[in-house]
Formats: C-alpha cells, structure tokens, sequence
C-alpha cells in the first residue's frame, strides 16, 4: 500500500471512522483536533515527548531474540518487542503520556479515562500523578474484580476508580460511561481514550503515539539481521498496541498477522473476534466492525483477557481488513492459557492474557516458516496483572 494516506480530512480510514457523536462534544473534538496538528509539528511538543518516552517511559524498549522459543518451532527466528518493560508494564503509557502533554495545552484540569484490563487506567493514573492533576477512571465491576490488583495500582495513584454495574460489566460499558461523563464535562475535562477507537481524532492520534513501537522494531531489528522482518504479530482488541507495530511497515514487504480473542470458539457467542465475525456499524462515536444481533443491538461478548473483551475494533483496523493488508486470527481463552505457559517456561517472560493471543498464534503461523524468515511477535504486556486468571485456568 504505497503512499499511505488515512485517515483523510474527516477521520475517514475509507468507509471507517468518523464522528458520530451528540452535538455538545463536536467544537471540543474539533478543538482537541486542531491541537493535535499544531503540536504533533510542533518540534518543541515532540523533542518533549520523547524525552519522557525515555526518561520516564524507559524506551526505547528492547527487542529480544527468543533464543529457546525459536528452537523449540525449528523454524523462524523470533524476537519479541518488549513492550512489557515500559514503565508501567505495558504499551498504554506511550499513549498516555501524548494526551496528557495536550490536556496541559488545553488547559484541562481534570482527566477520565475507560479500563478494561486496567493497564490503561495505571498509565492514566501515573501520568495525572506526574503532572498533578485529578484522575477518575471508569472499569466495569466484572473487571474490577478479575484485574484487582491494577485497581489498587490506580488507586494508590490517586486516582478514582467508578465501578460500572450496567450491562456486561465490562470494556464497553465503561467506555459508555467514560463518554457521558465527557458529554457533560468537556469544558474543564480531556477524556484520554486508551485504543485507536472512537470518534476522530481519537484514532489517528493515538496511532500517532503509539507508533513509537513499529519506529523503533525498523531501527532494531536491522541491527539484528540487516532486514526488515517477513512477519508482525500483535494482539487485537481495540488495537492500539497492534497499529503501533503495524503502521510503520505498511508500506514495506511484511505481513502483518492480528489477532483477536476467540474466548470459548467461534461457534459459539462467548468470542471477540470482531473482525472475523462482525459487520460494520456505528459505535461509541465511529464506524467500525462491531459484533452486533441481527437488530443491530451489540453483542455481549467474552474474553478470557479483560483488554481484548470489546465488541469492536479501531476504524483503522477495519479497513486494512477490508484492504486485505493486514491478516486477522484469532486465538481461544485455553490457546492463550498455553501460550503463557510456553513463554514463561521457555524465555523467562510472563506475558499479559492480550498478548498471550498473539503468541498462541505462533503455533499456526511456524510450521509454515522457514528458518531464514524473522518473525517479530510485540508483547505489549506483562502478565502480573493476570495472575488470579491464570492460577484458575492453569494446571502443571
């Protein structure tokens, strides 16, 4: 896809995108957008982000060649992007700490933000901390329980964690919640969306955060093999973490591999393989792939991984679907449990449930590599978030 030019104008990734919001939240999304293209060329903004990706971030993170994983498929060589060694223990501070450098310049003195698995709302929680300003994070009551421990990591932040008990309890209802308030809010609130979802500009400008990751695996892995990569694999859920790898190479000779939560099996309804089984339609402020009834009504949906139990995707995600540039799987809840245990066992690095999917995947995509090909999969957690999932769905 050469000469990569989306969003356009209007936050159109072709059919996908756009703004589909109440009247009140149009001038501070257009404000919040004029913003962004000042600073993103403004050289002052940026020279200040990155030195806090850097100092306070800990990047560039590194990538790691899975000596033990690679000789266990017999196959191609695998490196792994650590973003589980971000401050933090995730990607989501990358995005995190743009928005909250434009929440400065906006002049708002307080922040919300949505959590599922709750590495967003630590991240959150850390910058409002650093820069000393009020924090209240959403988090569905089904989420609060299984990702405690991130709970009281926000909490001892100082941040103020909203228990959600509407609907599935969940991302989706916590991102509902997250929008009322900034409905009624916007004038003294930035709502800091954690995934490139939602209304424009949310998704090209957390793209544009995240795309530090994919900058950085060009710069590395040329230090390795001289090459870029034959193969990128990350976890879908939104899929920020997955557009931060990607974009950097879309234009290059690599296939790209997504991979979303299959929870139970795609033949039953406990899934979140939105790309796979979803049809567009509009959600939370964009059109997108969503996983819908027959009437239109979303879906509720299952994850063994809090991150990836949304019912949608980013806008941009559709569309390289639809442009059959980047290839979407899918991985089960027990795929994903397996997969933890292979890495922890074989490199020594406990990963998130999220990205646990995209290492399952390594089991369909090896056999048919040969041991010249470079495999980058991104760990874009680490999994001590996880722990009481894990211990209840893993046996020795």
């Amino acid at each position: 896809m050469k000469n990569y030019q989306q969003p356009d104008s209007n936050g159109h990734f072709g059919k996908f995108g756009g703004q589909f919001v109440p009247e009140t939240l149009i001038q501070p999304l257009k404000v919040l957008e004029e913003m962004f293209l000042e600073q993103i060329s403004n050289e002052d903004f940026v020279q200040e982000f990155i030195n806090l990706c850097k100092e306070f971030t800990g990047r560039p993170t590194p990538l790691t060649y899975a000596d033990r994983l690679t000789k266990h498929y017999g196959k191609a060589k695998i490196y792994l992007k650590r973003e589980d060694l971000c401050h933090t223990g995730a990607h989501k501070i990358n995005n995190a700490l743009g928005q909250i450098l434009l929440a400065r310049k906006l002049n708002k003195t307080r922040i919300i933000a949505e959590t599922g698995a709750g590495q967003h709302g630590v991240a959150v929680a850390t910058v409002c901390a650093k820069f000393g300003l009020k924090c209240q994070v959403y988090m569905g009551e089904i989420d609060i329980t299984r990702q405690n421990l991130n709970v009281f990591r926000m909490k001892l932040l100082g941040a103020e964690v909203i228990p959600v008990t509407s609907g599935s309890r969940t991302l989706k209802d916590a991102t509902n919640e997250a929008i009322r308030d900034w409905v009624t809010n916007c004038e003294n609130t930035h709502y800091i969306i954690g995934s490139v979802v939602g209304p424009h500009p949310y998704p090209m400008m957390v793209r544009e955060f995240q795309k530090i990751i994919g900058i950085e695996v060009k710069q590395q892995i040329y230090a390795f093999e001289n090459r870029l990569p034959d193969y990128i694999v990350a976890c879908v859920g939104g899929g920020s973490n997955a557009i931060g790898i990607f974009y950097p190479f879309i234009e290059d000779n690599v296939k790209l591999i997504g991979v979303e939560a299959a929870g139970h099996g795609l033949g039953t309804d406990l899934h979140c393989a939105t790309l796979t089984k979803g049809r567009p339609g509009i959600f939370q402020g964009m059109i997108s792939y969503l996983l819908q009834t027959e009437e239109g009504n979303i879906k509720t949906v299952h994850s063994i991984s809090a991150g990836l139990d949304y019912p949608g995707v980013g806008p941009e995600h559709s569309y390289l679907k639809d442009s059959n540039r980047v290839y979407y799987s899918q991985a089960t809840d027990s795929e994903a449990i397996a997969a933890t245990k292979l890495l922890s066992s074989m490199e020594g690095i406990l990963p998130a449930l999220e990205t646990a999917h995209a290492l399952a995947h390594l089991e369909i995509l090896l056999p048919k590599t040969s041991p010249n090909e470079v495999v980058v999969v991104n760990i874009s957690g680490r999994g001590d978030k996880d722990l009481n999932t894990i211990i209840n769905n893993i046996t020795f």
